[in-house]
């Protein structure tokens, strides 16, 4: 019954595409009289004037102020020749790049490489998290003992060896989300089974991992990867492994598994137009990573809104909030003052996603996560947070 779930729910590379076309440029001929025939008569020195000015064109008086205009044009035309020459020679390199590095050679260095810095890069990023959650544990009473750097970096490791390796075999994405996601769902099950809030500990380590390891990475061997880190931190982020394992429960006919097979497949498409809305109401907001239209935050922010909606999921299919209470709450207030994201942001997003369900979704079905959404948009309420 795992099945019917987990292949609604894939994440395809987003890629923005510029459909935009360079102007072409074209000179503008004009037609010169006899010059002989200008003195014959005052009635044809006026005709010839009027006619310059209907061609809004100044008179040419000698020879040269046409070889001026010529020159004009000739040079106009170089520049825009030259111009569009390099960017056709940078497209041609820059697919040329694409390619070498997606072959099996290139993809089993790339993977080679970013297995050599993944020590170095895992370091680096324990020491990003400590500084971000260190005072975390003591405010929210964390055991210390269950924060362990040197196994939660051991732990993320393994899931980026496991990932690298299917990198270089050429396995897609969304094929990814098959390959890894049990290991995925087991090392967050190791963390939540005795503090659902270490979690929040793991899910950065492993974010930052992949943020350091990208600096080893070229351009093209960087858009080559990213879609891979993608679902990395979505199997990190999102408890999609137990969202699996719920639908299992249900049978085929179920309205509730009929509602999350619905929802699922749009949660990207309903992500990436709730924090477009948001921004434009908060366009000058900046966060602990940047402003809200900068990449890395509008990529961070579509998965936040992803990750509430596969807890809702979650919610629904197991006919029980706990999973919001003890796990995604607790996340959210580690996390979002650290990060600097304010809870009025987080009550505009969860506003703005019921409509956005709303819209997408037969009332059938939004009937199914309606109860659940409004009691998660009561925990993040103002009220709360007086």
């Amino acid at each position: 019954m795992t099945q019917p779930l987990a292949t609604h729910y894939t994440h395809a590379p987003q890629t923005a595409v510029d459909n935009s076309k360079s102007p072409e440029v074209s000179a503008s001929k004009s037609q010169f009289g006899n010059r002989s025939s200008l003195a014959s008569t005052s009635k044809s020195s006026k005709t010839l004037a009027q006619q310059t000015r209907d061609n809004s064109l100044p008179p040419t008086h000698d020879a040269t102020g046409g070889n001026v205009h010529s020159l004009a044009a000739l040079w106009a035309r170089k520049y825009y020749v030259s111009v569009t020459a390099t960017d056709e020679e940078s497209s041609k390199q820059q697919a040329e790049n694409l390619r070498e590095v997606a072959s099996t050679e290139g993809r089993e260095r790339t993977a080679e490489k970013l297995m050599q810095n993944l020590t170095l890069a895992s370091a680096q990023a324990w020491s990003r998290t400590e500084t971000l959650l260190s005072q975390e544990i003591r405010r929210h009473g964390i055991n210390p003992d269950l924060i362990n750097p040197l196994e939660i970096a051991a732990d993320t490791r393994y899931l980026f060896q496991k990932v690298l390796a299917a990198y270089a075999e050429r396995s897609t994405p969304r094929r990814l989300s098959v390959v890894v996601g049990k290991d995925f769902g087991q090392v967050r099950q190791k963390y939540t089974s005795v503090d659902r809030r270490a979690i929040g500990f793991v899910s950065m380590q492993f974010h930052y991992t992949g943020q350091q390891l990208l600096e080893w990475l070229s351009v093209p061997e960087q858009m080559l990867w990213k879609p891979y880190l993608k679902v990395m931190d979505d199997h990190m982020y999102m408890p999609l492994q137990a969202a699996y394992e719920a639908a299992g429960n249900h049978p085929y006919d179920s309205p509730t598994l009929s509602a999350v097979q619905h929802l699922l497949p749009l949660s990207t498409k309903i992500a990436v137009s709730v924090c477009r809305q948001v921004c434009r109401q908060h366009p000058n907001y900046e966060s602990f990573s940047g402003r809200l239209s900068d990449l890395d935050v509008r990529t961070a922010s579509i998965r936040d809104v992803e990750m509430f909606q596969v807890y809702l999921c979650l919610s629904v299919l197991e006919d029980d909030i706990r999973s919001v209470q003890q796990e995604l709450f607790p996340l959210c207030v580690m996390l979002y003052p650290s990060l600097r994201v304010s809870w009025k942001l987080v009550q505009q997003m969860l506003k703005t996603l019921g409509w956005e369900m709303h819209d997408c979704l037969s009332p059938e079905n939004m009937g199914t996560f309606l109860p659940y959404l409004r009691t998660l948009t009561e925990m993040f309420s103002a009220d709360v947070f007086k």
